[in-house]
């Protein structure tokens, strides 16, 4: 708290930035509510050259994530349902019961009710997988390049907003 009784915080912000050659973009809202009837919201995109993965959270989704494929490509709509028949048997390899199905023009991922753990859960199941890091007294390999740049890229657009 401030001495004029205010909480100044860095909380909503956007990053725009570049990284080898890929555009990102970075948007966070914290609202003091969540809107009125509903939950957390999310709207997220991951561009790729062949389909965007586009999550959404808001009242059409009931406040539940749900998972978009939409090919980016108009056209050649029964290559990319090969591809995607083709790829799906490895997701539910590990993931039995997920599928997908036809939505507008993309498909949706079907996630079975046992995979929904709800926000609580899954804090849980991340405390207890850091803890296990911790016993262990290292990160696994993958991590650490990922945690570098989250916290260079954090740090760096928290000091360049207080500049």
């Amino acid at each position: 708290m401030q001495a004029d009784g205010k909480l100044h915080t860095y909380a909503n912000g956007e990053i725009n930035y570049t990284l080898k050659g890929v555009h990102a973009k970075v948007s966070v809202l914290w609202d003091f509510e969540a809107p009125a009837g509903g939950g957390d919201t999310h709207y997220s995109v991951m561009r790729g050259t062949r389909a965007n993965l586009v999550i959404r959270q808001g009242a059409a989704e009931a406040y539940q994530p749900v998972l978009t494929i939409e090919p980016v490509v108009e056209g050649d709509d029964a290559a990319f349902v090969r591809v995607l028949e083709q790829s799906l048997p490895r997701v539910q390899e590990k993931y039995p019961g997920v599928d997908v199905k036809r939505n507008g023009g993309g498909w949706e991922v079907t996630v079975p009710a046992p995979y929904h753990v709800g926000h609580e859960a899954h804090f849980g199941q991340v405390t207890e997988k850091f803890l296990r890091y911790v016993a262990n007294g290292a990160l696994p390999a993958w991590e650490v390049p990922n945690m570098l740049a989250k916290y260079y890229t954090t740090t760096r657009a928290l000091a360049i907003a207080r500049s």
